[in-house]
């Protein structure tokens, strides 16, 4: 959901310097959350800013850019390997751990995809 904007923002500061109404009179009068009128006052007391705040992205990586080369290199040199395999030779090498997931998002990012190599499997009877 996008954030409310600036301007939105300024009517309800507005109405509520001037009129003084409470907080859930100002949700009903604009039709927004309590919450909303809560965090927005709160912020306005603290910074005199109302501008909606950055909201959140992904976290950062576990892997510092000299871990991310060595992973590469791992790749390459192992191109066969399963996650799993490329999870303990990553830690092996920078005693950092990594599941499989947070591995299979990296490679996608790194542009790497993984084909299973059918001589690597074992033998059906």
């Amino acid at each position: 959901m996008r954030p409310y904007s600036v301007d939105f923002r300024q009517k309800i500061i507005d109405v509520w310097k001037k009129e003084k109404i409470s907080i859930r009179g100002l949700a009903q009068r604009f039709d927004v959350a309590k919450s909303f009128i809560q965090k927005l006052l709160k912020q306005y007391k603290e910074t005199g800013d109302i501008r909606p705040r950055p909201q959140g992205g992904s976290p950062p990586t576990k892997l510092n850019s000299e871990q991310l080369i060595i992973l590469i290199e791992i790749i390459e040199a192992n191109n066969d390997a399963t996650l799993e395999e490329l999870s303990d030779l990553l830690y092996e090498k920078t005693q950092v751990k990594v599941s499989r997931a947070t591995l299979g998002r990296l490679t996608q990012k790194l542009n790497y995809s993984f084909k299973k190599n059918t001589t690597r499997g074992g033998k059906r009877k």
